[in-house]
């Protein structure tokens, strides 16, 4: 799938971005790809251009640009615990700088780049951090956001004010989660509380385990790899994209 790498000019600097397109370069839906906190890599791009295949305009930005272009952090071996551990270190402070307001900000720029290359309403899908970021936006901006999807997020239920989960209220898209099984960041008490929010908000909405699936199972380049789960989050992620972006409006 044709992929280039773009600029985009928010509030608070210059994000870079992969943008990948279906090959026929006919008008399509947008998508917006939340990355991980991994990071933007070749793995990012080998999924939005699959997710470009069955017809999407993708973007996917480097959420982490305040601190530079990608790679912001170059990629350790994961199969060093304390290569792993360092790394991590180096990702939470720009993880921490991701507020609700930064996320607020930063949305609206990534959906009004989309915006000049794809049809509304854009879909969302997020991984890691990124489901999180990708449920903000999604609240922030109901009217341009007709699909979200979340695999193996994180902090998607705190105890703050300002968690995630307590202002799904306003979403009007049509929402799936696919949780990873015995996640630290997303406790079972945890998908339970966002599933009654999501229950009592009256969000259109699916929430499933994917039994034996670690937190990171769709990334093929990390040890917590699994491919059954990745498989089966594509499938889901592209039924949603199909009855949400594709479909007439009277229908959906």
């Amino acid at each position: 799938m044709p992929t280039e790498t773009i600029d985009i000019n928010t509030p608070d600097g210059v994000a870079d971005a992969y943008l990948s397109r279906p090959e026929d370069g006919t008008a399509a839906p947008g998508v917006l790809f939340l990355m991980d906190a991994i990071g933007l890599r070749p793995q990012i791009q080998q999924m939005t251009e699959r997710i470009a295949a069955e017809g999407y305009v993708v973007l996917a930005p480097n959420l982490f640009y305040r601190a530079g272009r990608a790679p912001v952090v170059p990629l350790p071996d994961f199969s060093d615990p304390d290569a792993r551990g360092q790394f991590m270190s180096k990702i939470r402070p720009l993880m921490d700088q991701l507020t609700p307001d930064a996320v607020a900000r930063d949305g609206k720029a990534y959906l009004d780049q989309l915006a000049g290359v794809a049809r509304e309403p854009f879909g969302i899908t997020g991984y890691c951090m990124g489901a999180r970021l990708g449920l903000r936006i999604a609240e922030e901006y109901p009217e341009r956001v007709a699909a979200l999807a979340g695999f193996h997020g994180g902090g998607l239920v705190t105890d703050a004010p300002d968690s995630p989960h307590r202002p799904v209220g306003s979403l009007t898209a049509e929402v799936y989660f696919g949780h990873a099984d015995q996640d630290q960041s997303n406790t079972p008490e945890q998908i339970a509380a966002l599933d009654r929010a999501l229950e009592e908000a009256g969000v259109r909405h699916r929430s499933e385990v994917y039994e034996g699936a670690l937190h990171g199972y769709t990334m093929a380049d990390m040890p917590v790899y699994n491919q059954e789960a990745a498989e089966r989050h594509f499938r889901e992620l592209f039924s949603l994209f199909e009855r949400t972006l594709k479909a007439p409006a009277s229908t959906r």
